[in-house]
C-alpha cells in the first residue's frame, strides 16, 4: 500500500453552492440563537406561538445550519439606524426659553430707599427697613428674585436708623451736659 494516493479531505467539508457546513452545534451556539429569537420577540418581530416553536426547535437542533435557519430572517445584533442629515430648526419653531422669575418690586424699593439715605439725610432709612422685611417675606413665599436687593436695602436702612439714633443720643447727652 502506498501513502502517495491518500490526501486529506478539505476542512470545512465542501458542500454545494451556498450551503453551510453541518457542523455540530454547541450549547453556546444554541444560547446565541435563543438570544436572537428573544430579541426578535421583544421587538415585535415574532408572535408568541412562533417564538416558542422556534426556541423549542433551537434547543433540539443538532447542527449550526439548523440554528441558522431559525434566525435567518431576524437581525443578528443591533440594527443600524439610518441617520438623516438634520437641518437646523428655525427659532420660530423652538420652544420659548423659560423666563427668569420676576424681581420683587418691594426689594427694588428697599434698595432704592437704602441707597437714597445718603442723599436724604437718612429720612428714607425707615421705609428701606419696612420694604426690605416685606420683600424678604414675599420672596420666600413666591420664589421671586431680589433677595440680595432686599438685604442690601435692609442693611443700609438699619445703618441709617442706628446712625440717627446715635446722633440723637449725642445731641441729648450734649444738651444735658450744657444745661446742668
Amino acid at each position: 500500500m502506498s501513502n502517495s494516493s491518500w490526501q486529506p479531505a478539505p476542512w470545512p467539508p465542501q458542500h454545494g453552492q451556498g450551503q453551510q457546513p453541518s457542523m455540530l452545534a454547541a450549547h453556546a451556539d444554541r444560547e446565541r440563537a435563543v438570544d436572537v429569537l428573544r430579541a426578535g420577540f421583544a421587538e415585535g418581530r415574532l408572535p408568541q406561538g412562533e417564538y416558542e416553536n422556534r426556541v423549542e426547535r433551537a434547543y433540539q437542533a443538532r447542527t449550526v445550519g439548523e440554528l441558522s435557519v431559525l434566525v435567518a430572517d431576524l437581525p443578528q445584533g443591533p440594527v443600524p439606524q439610518q441617520s438623516f442629515p438634520s437641518a437646523p430648526v428655525p427659532r420660530t419653531f423652538l420652544p420659548a426659553p423659560p423666563l427668569p422669575a420676576p424681581t420683587n418690586g418691594k426689594a427694588v424699593g428697599a434698595l432704592v430707599c437704602g441707597v437714597s439715605t445718603f442723599f436724604s439725610a437718612g429720612l428714607t432709612g425707615i421705609p428701606a427697613v419696612i420694604l426690605g422685611h416685606m420683600a424678604r417675606g414675599e420672596i420666600r413665599r413666591s420664589r421671586e428674585q431680589g433677595d440680595g436687593m432686599a438685604v442690601a436695602g435692609l442693611v443700609l436702612g438699619w445703618l441709617s436708623v442706628v446712625g440717627w439714633a446715635v446722633f440723637l443720643m449725642f445731641v441729648v447727652v450734649a444738651a444735658g451736659a450744657d444745661g446742668g
